[in-house]
């Protein structure tokens, strides 16, 4: 559908304030990086990929946040090669998952995590976790042997190791010499013969990395490389992953290159989970109208459930996969022109809008982002997979592609199509605009003298009131630790530029009525408390007030209500005017 967006107008948030208080301000490779240092614990533990998924708060608010599995990488265990029982009765799953809200900082710019180190912490507002253990996941090695002789490794606490013993129902029995001859010839190790820590409990575990295993049920199905977590109302993990059904001789179609080589026919026919703990899994026929997918069904009967036999906790994480949708992208570039002439002269072909942003500031496509944000006509923000278009050889925007993710709307894809004759920023013009004033500059050239690195993240583009807001976060990481800090967040809607400390700052400049600009500076988030305090002298009844407001802005800033927080902060430069 065609989108009236423009240049001018008013910004007004608090018509939008559920939107507005719930960007993200975290890049996932910048959030990545950051939890590696501070959450490894030990050199085995590793963060093999950071998804962006969403939950329900206790007011059943629904809250974007990034999550990352701990698993264990075996290789990184020094004495794993030397010592047989290691890697195969001792250190035999991962614990736990890092999570944070995606718009929640601490004071000194790292994510305010809800669920970290082991044994598991769990904040308020994050959801409950009763079995941390990762058996199955992205990072395992295999075979493992459980309920032996041998305690397993859970978790490191001080100078001491917790142990635990599986109490799942995964695995294979190992209470016989004929099975046990039979892994020996299976994986040439004749240590699994000689062993005397198998008991008549003792158990298997194969096929552990999570697309493997569900390769091996239905191979016919083309898998997704991503897994992701999710925590279900039983407080278990559990992987989910796409499954597609492809072809590449569908008649009259175009081919396209893409992870499972040339296809001109792909449909996301099955999702499957993947319980963490014990392996139990699930296949879902989840486009029961794809002809494909009912030939399997009929093949193989007892394969598939029916899409409605998801569990609705489950469900409420389902998303449209991001592989897919680049597919449609890519596709979709030359196919949103419907006049047949047009079409055939390429008179409007599109690009990806092009971005800047990443670890490394190379200029590349702008990837598909998962992110919360609202629709024009929609009342509340959504969990939306956006990619932003630009003219062939320009970089203004001209188009954005939305998947619906939520609801009985998960599937649905929408277009935004923008006039030609309007001229609306892309995100590489943003990104210009923001490196061209004479504050951000300063900063960034700064920093990058300083034994340290800029790092920009990823651009959001958010559809709002006729316009498009933009956020991109910057974040300092030193030159001798890839620990990535949020320092500084720029913001763009129309014709203006905002910059701060804090993302409410930087809405503030904005204007609009609600919030007063308010000066950027240089100084810590706390900057607003010391100008205050400076400004009101001893005696006066202002300074109760400051204080006040003071703890009512750190409040809300700490529950991510930053459209609030903003006016807290224009009432206290309001008291302390001369």
């Amino acid at each position: 559908r065609d989108y009236d967006a423009s240049l001018t107008g008013k910004f007004e948030p608090a018509k939008y304030q559920s939107l507005i208080d719930n960007v993200r301000l975290w890049d996932w490779e910048a959030f990545h990086s950051t939890i590696s240092q501070i959450q490894a614990l030990r050199t085995y533990y590793v963060f093999a990929d950071t998804d962006v998924d969403r939950y329900r708060d206790e007011q059943g608010n629904v809250r974007q946040v990034m999550l990352s599995p701990r698993e264990l990488d075996v290789q990184k265990l020094p004495d794993a090669r030397s010592r047989w029982i290691n890697p195969h009765f001792i250190y035999t799953h991962g614990y736990g998952m890092v999570m944070a809200e995606a718009n929640r900082i601490t004071s000194d710019g790292l994510p305010q995590l809800l669920l970290r180190d082991a044994p598991l912490v769990s904040e308020k507002g994050a959801p409950p976790v009763t079995r941390p253990e990762i058996y199955f996941g992205e990072a395992v090695h295999e075979p493992v042997f459980v309920r032996t002789g041998q305690p397993e490794f859970s978790y490191p606490q001080g100078n001491e190791n917790v142990q635990t013993q599986y109490a799942g129902k995964g695995g294979i029995a190992m209470n016989g010499l004929g099975m046990r001859l039979a892994t020996a010839v299976a994986y040439t190790d004749w240590n699994v013969l000689l062993t005397s820590l198998l008991t008549g409990e003792s158990k298997m575990l194969i096929h552990r990395k999570v697309a493997q295993r569900v390769d091996k049920l239905a191979e016919f199905v083309s898998w997704d490389s991503d897994p992701y977590l999710v925590v279900n109302k039983e407080g278990r993990l559990v992987w989910m992953i796409d499954g597609y059904t492809v072809h590449s001789m569908h008649p009259y179609a175009r081919t396209i290159n893409t992870g499972f080589g040339r296809v001109n026919y792909m449909r996301n026919s099955v999702k499957a989970t993947v319980d963490a703990y014990d392996g139990t899994t699930v296949l879902y026929a989840w486009d029961e109208a794809d002809p494909v997918l009912a030939s399997y069904r009929k093949i193989f009967p007892n394969l598939f459930k029916a899409r409605r036999e998801m569990p609705a906790d489950l469900r409420e994480h389902a998303r449209y996969p991001e592989t897919m949708f680049r597919v449609q992208s890519e596709m979709y570039r030359l196919y949103h022109m419907k006049n047949p002439e047009a079409f055939y002269n390429r008179e409007d072909p599109w690009d990806l809008a092009r971005t800047a942003d990443g670890m490394d500031g190379q200029t590349e496509a702008a990837k598909p982002t998962y992110l919360m944000a609202m629709l024009p006509g929609d009342t509340k923000p959504e969990f939306l997979l956006l990619q932003t278009f630009t003219p062939r050889g320009k970089q203004n925007l001209i188009g954005v592609m939305a998947a619906r993710c939520d609801g009985e709307r998960l599937g649905e894809l929408e277009v935004l199509r923008l006039s030609k004759q309007e001229l609306i920023y892309g995100p590489m013009q943003v990104a210009a605009r923001i490196n061209q004033d004479q504050t951000i500059s300063k900063d960034l050239t700064l920093w990058n003298q300083q034994g340290s690195k800029v790092i920009k993240g990823q651009m959001s583009v958010l559809p709002m009131g006729g316009q498009f807001l933009y956020v991109e976060p910057i974040y300092i990481q030193s030159s001798n630790a890839p620990m990535p800090e949020l320092k500084k967040v720029a913001v763009g809607y129309g014709n203006q530029i905002g910059y701060g400390n804090t993302y409410a700052e930087a809405l503030s400049q904005l204007g609009g009525g609600e919030i007063a600009a308010t000066a950027a500076t240089a100084a810590p988030a706390s900057s607003p408390a010391a100008s205050a305090a400076e400004a009101a002298k001893p005696g006066d009844g202002r300074i109760e007030r400051v204080r006040q407001r003071l703890r009512r802005y750190r409040e809300l800033m700490g529950s991510g209500k930053f459209v609030d927080a903003a006016r807290e902060m224009e009432a206290i430069e309001a008291e302390v005017k001369p």
